[in-house]
């Protein structure tokens, strides 16, 4: 019986090949998260088509996208006015930031965590996937959430009328805690990263 050459690894035991192929239970997750995304690519199209609706003077599409953002006012509202534009605006952001974040999660989780992509020379390949791993992709998710959160946050102030104190308050110190933790995950993993050889 030949010795397994360097260039051809040694065949895994069974119980180690069967713990390594469970990382295909993942896929399920993934494609799960592909129709999320569909979801909410949906859920985008539906807005902007109220939007431009709103826009042209219809009051059934106005009421909804009243409704959506949670809008309310003493005064009916019968057109279209810049604030409502903004929260929809930033409603449909909102979308893109979390389709944007379940990217993230799906290609570089599946890079990650599953099996390669062989997506090397390929003109879409995303940048940051070139050298993503765990750390990297932790860090970017947590960014990825400070950003949605800013979103959110700055669409409870333009409505801020409609929401009491304690929920400004608890909102802000949510997002500073995202903020802080992000922070965190940062420093720990440029702690926990070798350094650079440098070399002179």
């Amino acid at each position: 019986m030949s010795e397994p050459t360097p260039s051809q690894p040694a065949p895994l035991r069974p119980l180690p090949k069967l713990i390594f192929a469970s990382r295909w239970l993942q896929v399920p997750l993934y494609l799960g998260l592909i129709a999320a995304q569909g979801v909410y690519v949906f859920h985008f199209l539906v807005e902007l088509l109220h939007l431009i609706e709103a826009a042209f003077g219809s009051q059934p599409a106005l009421q909804a996208l009243i409704t959506s953002i949670g809008y309310k006012t003493d005064a009916p509202i019968t057109t279209l006015n810049e604030t409502v534009i903004m929260l929809v605006v930033l409603a449909l952001i909102d979308v893109v930031m979390i389709s944007n974040l379940l990217i993230m999660v799906i290609v570089g989780g599946y890079e990650t965590f599953v099996s390669r992509l062989n997506l090397e020379g390929h003109p879409d390949q995303p940048e940051w996937l070139s050298h993503v791993n765990a750390s990297v992709l932790k860090v970017k998710l947590a960014t990825a959430i400070i950003g949605i959160s800013s979103i959110h946050l700055l669409k409870t102030f333009i409505n801020a009328g409609n929401y009491t104190d304690r929920v400004l308050i608890a909102q802000t110190v949510i997002h500073i805690t995202f903020l802080l933790s992000a922070l965190a995950i940062a420093y720990t993993d440029k702690l926990m990263s070798p350094p650079p050889n440098t070399s002179h």
